[in-house]
């Protein structure tokens, strides 16, 4: 399988359960502003939406959307520990946080990257941001993770888009939870792995 990727993106969620999950894969970055990859003169032409992660299967299939890629990579691995049972509460529990982390958190981080928003807008959604960390902090008073003392695809996702706290300038230290669950996600064996292969981490 081959990762399409870019360096923090949120391709970076998919690049960590890879690694959790020991599945062999290449990886191929794509520059999203000029939508080139080192193979493609045009990005588009593999994946139409124009963003990442893109994942391209062994029998030349795509999968798109990161949360989805990761309930596919860990069924197909047989982690139940990433991704419970299907049927099971506990995989309802995970789903609920990936809905979250994408409506509530992902897309108000991605409005902040955006350099034609004026400062006020800005303000008015980097508040809104923060108070949903914040209340993503208080869930995680007393637990290892999200779903309790197991990391699952969540964690992944989670770690990834909070993270870009750190790029937009918003403090997060009313968020002692959250902080100390990224220092102790970043220590994973996996996440250090795709921090390194992303140049994020020397």
């Amino acid at each position: 399988m081959k990762l399409f990727y870019s360096p923090g993106a949120c391709s970076l969620a998919v690049h960590i359960v890879l690694h959790e999950i020991g599945q062999p894969f290449t990886l191929e970055r794509v520059d999203l502003g000029t939508h080139k990859t080192v193979h493609l003169d045009d990005y588009y032409r593999v994946n139409p939406k124009g963003y990442v992660p893109l994942l391209a299967l062994d029998d030349g299939q795509y999968l798109s959307e990161g949360p989805v890629i990761n309930q596919y990579l860990c069924d197909l691995a047989g982690r139940q520990d990433l991704m419970p049972a299907a049927g099971s509460l506990a995989r309802y529990r995970v789903m609920e946080w990936q809905c979250f982390i994408t409506s509530e958190l992902h897309k108000g981080f991605g409005a902040l990257f955006n350099p034609a928003l004026d400062t006020a807008a800005k303000t008015i959604l980097s508040s809104a941001v923060h108070k949903r960390l914040q209340w993503v902090s208080q869930q995680l008073q007393g637990k290892q993770y999200l779903a309790g003392d197991t990391f699952t695809a969540a964690d992944a996702y989670l770690f990834t888009v909070a993270n870009w706290a750190g790029y937009v300038n918003l403090e997060l230290v009313d968020c002692s939870a959250l902080q100390a669950y990224q220092a102790r996600t970043t220590a994973r064996p996996a996440v250090q792995a795709a921090l390194k292969a992303e140049g994020l981490l020397s």
